[in-house]
């Protein structure tokens, strides 16, 4: 076994460090040996490696790429990094496969960047340690300063490091020494802060802004930015439309007056998307409709030929919009501008996939998920999601595997672990399914969805206390969970409690009328001597679902 020692501390090389230097050896191998498998990684060894560009070209490109960084507005999400260690982990596991083991002692790991950490971690996670060994060794750490390659770190979504290095160039600047540079940097890191869960920091730096600046578009974005943490904050406890309403319209009232037209459409459109999220999560969808609109006409007017990035989130949100307010055709349209427009982005063809899902469209959106995993480092969403399409469509065995690969890329998805432990329950295998909700619990132990699931165990496996138990609970973090009504209203039944059953099985019909629901509900007015209300029952699940032969046999019967 071949090994080597890597430096990781992040004062060298900043966020991917340790990944840089893996590559550095194996990808010149991978190259010489004609594999393609550097191709296939294009964006995940470009991005961790900038020094081996020249050496993988781009294959799988986006707008953004060809643009000027002014025009580049959608910055990523923390959650990419993620993908990007999920793809870089493939790589080496595929190419390892081909050449032989490695083992890999890493100094500093704990001065490494939180990618290179994560990276790690995912290697460990996923890496069978014949394959590749990767231990940790000494630690002395340099003295020297952070990289500052702040232009790098919001371009790849690189927070944790935009955060930390900006707050320490910030620390050690004047306002009054370059006022510009300060305030963009500000603007720059607090968004990283927010993007980390850090939105108390952010709006501090806000706060510290607004006694310094007094430039009109600077203050505009800064309200914007207040707004958005109001809205979007991490903790559902802590976000305040009302106040975050107060903030966009000043950003609004700011951007309308600004002289020139064209930076006025591009900053005013901005603030009237953000001001429709605002309306949103206020539940007035239609006059968030009528600001994007808004957005959309000022770009179309006086932004031709600039700002497309811009444009196309002003469509997709307007298509998000109006598949809520039940104008699906007219949202898959949008959906299809923005995609147009940027054909090489996967996000909008998740979001169009799910609406055409919901549509019962399954070999589109099977094509638009596809779609995102040939785009994009390894994305968990498209993988659950075709999961639950194989599943409607029959094929457990297809569903599962997405589900297992999934829960690979992303132990903490817990709606893979609500659906696989589905599966395992729906064949019998309730130790899996049982093991499958526990799993879950660890990672989310509020979801109520999992926890249905363990009650739904518990049930099977003879366990009506703690079944009850479970069903309760998640109930009283999502009483219109109609899974854990019917399973509640199962056990009133079997202990013979007709009127606690009727209760359950009524709160579930009030959220979602179905022929199963009515089917169950008939034979508890049955059992309990109501025989016409049991018939009325199995007539309107009839209507639901009329070739169910259940429901016809049981008719039949009343």
């Amino acid at each position: 076994m071949n090994t080597i020692v890597i430096d990781a501390d992040r004062r060298g090389g900043g966020p991917y460090t340790f990944a840089a230097a893996l590559l550095g050896r194996l990808v010149p191998e991978a190259l010489e040996s004609g594999s393609g498998l550097p191709a296939a990684y294009d964006i995940e060894i470009r991005t961790a490696a900038p020094a081996l560009r020249p050496l993988v070209p781009a294959r799988r490109r986006s707008l953004a790429d060809a643009l000027p960084r002014s025009q580049r507005v959608l910055v990523p999400g923390a959650r990419r990094t993620l993908r990007l260690a999920n793809g870089l982990a493939e790589f080496v596991r595929d190419h390892l496969a081909r050449t032989g083991p490695l083992a890999v002692t890493v100094t500093n790991l704990a001065e490494a960047d939180p990618t290179d950490v994560e990276l790690v971690a995912v290697l460990r996670r996923r890496l069978d340690p014949a394959l590749l060994r990767v231990e940790e060794g000494p630690s002395a750490p340099s003295a020297g300063p952070l990289p500052e390659d702040f232009g790098r770190y919001r371009d790849e979504g690189f927070h944790h490091a935009m955060a930390e290095s900006g707050l320490a160039r910030l620390r050690a600047t004047s306002y009054e020494d370059d006022p510009g540079g300060w305030e963009r940097l500000l603007q720059q890191v607090a968004g990283a802060l927010e993007a980390v869960e850090r939105e108390d920091e952010a709006r501090a730096l806000y706060d510290e802004a607004r006694r310094r600046v007094t430039d009109p578009r600077h203050r505009a974005t800064m309200a914007y930015a207040t707004a958005m943490i109001l809205v979007r904050h991490h903790d559902p406890a802590r976000r305040d439309p009302e106040e975050a309403l107060a903030w966009v319209n000043e950003a609004v009232t700011i951007t309308s007056l600004l002289p020139d037209p064209r930076e006025r459409a591009f900053h005013l459109g901005f603030d009237l998307n953000g001001k429709a999220l605002v309306e949103v999560r206020r539940g007035r969808a239609e006059a968030a409709m009528e600001l994007v609109q808004q957005a959309l006409d000022l770009a179309e007017t006086d932004l031709a030929g600039e700002h497309p990035i811009h444009r196309l989130v002003l469509y997709a949100n307007r298509a998000q919009l109006l598949a809520m307010t039940g104008r699906p055709e007219e949202a898959l349209a949008d959906y299809g501008r923005a995609i147009a427009a940027d054909p090489g982005y996967p996000d909008y063809y998740l979001d169009r996939g799910n609406l055409l899902h919901r549509l019962g469209r399954p070999a589109e959106a099977l094509a638009d998920y596809e779609a995102v995993i040939r785009l994009s480092p390894p994305f968990p969403e498209a993988y659950y999601n075709r999961s639950e399409l194989r599943y409607a469509a029959g094929d457990l065995a297809g569903a599962r595997a997405d589900l297992d690969h999934t829960l690979e890329l992303d132990p903490a998805f817990a709606p893979a672990y609500v659906n696989r432990a589905g599966i395992h329950a729906a064949t019998g295998a309730y130790a899996l399914a049982r093991k499958d909700a526990q799993a879950g619990l660890a990672a989310a132990p509020r979801d109520p969805h999992l926890l249905c699931v363990l009650g739904q165990v518990e049930q099977a496996e003879g366990h009506p206390r703690e079944a009850r138990a479970a069903y309760d609970r998640a109930l009283e973090l999502d009483p219109r969970l109609v899974a854990a009504w019917a399973g509640r209203a199962e056990l009133a039944h079997e202990r013979g409690d007709h009127e606690g059953a009727l209760a359950d099985l009524g709160r579930a019909l009030a959220v979602e009328e179905s022929a199963e629901l009515l089917f169950n509900r008939s034979v508890v007015f049955r059992a309990a001597g109501l025989p016409d209300r049991a018939r009325r029952d199995l007539l309107r699940a009839a209507d639901l679902a009329p070739g169910d032969e259940d429901v016809g046999r049981a008719l039949a019967e009343v």
